[in-house]
């Protein structure tokens, strides 16, 4: 009898530094990220540190975009150009983007 699995749940924290480009962009590339790939895994907080100097502080954020991973382990921390979905897939651990296959692929 196989036992039943539970899914990972996912916890990322993404500091950002206002409405700047860098940080709309990290903003939606992670949102993406976390709806299709992580759809009812996630919780996601994001924190901007004009608002709130004291957590970032507190976390040692010291530039943005930064993207951290705090569950599942191992932490992991993303920093700068999070527009990159490759950049980010790798860094959380989710592997490679798949192509989608073609009309050859069977």
């Amino acid at each position: 009898m196989n036992a039943a699995v539970t899914p990972l749940r996912w916890s990322l924290t993404l500091y950002i530094s206002g409405a700047s480009p860098r940080s709309t962009a990290a903003i939606d590339t992670v949102r993406r990220m976390c709806d299709k790939e992580l759809a009812g895994l996630i919780e996601l907080e994001i924190i901007d540190v004009y608002d709130q100097p004291g957590l970032a502080a507190a976390a040692k954020v010291i530039a943005t975009p930064t993207l951290v991973k705090n569950l599942p382990a191992p932490v992991r921390r993303l920093v700068g150009d999070l527009s990159n979905v490759d950049f980010v897939r790798h860094g959380l651990d989710l592997g490679p983007l798949r192509p989608l296959p073609g009309p050859n692929d069977g």
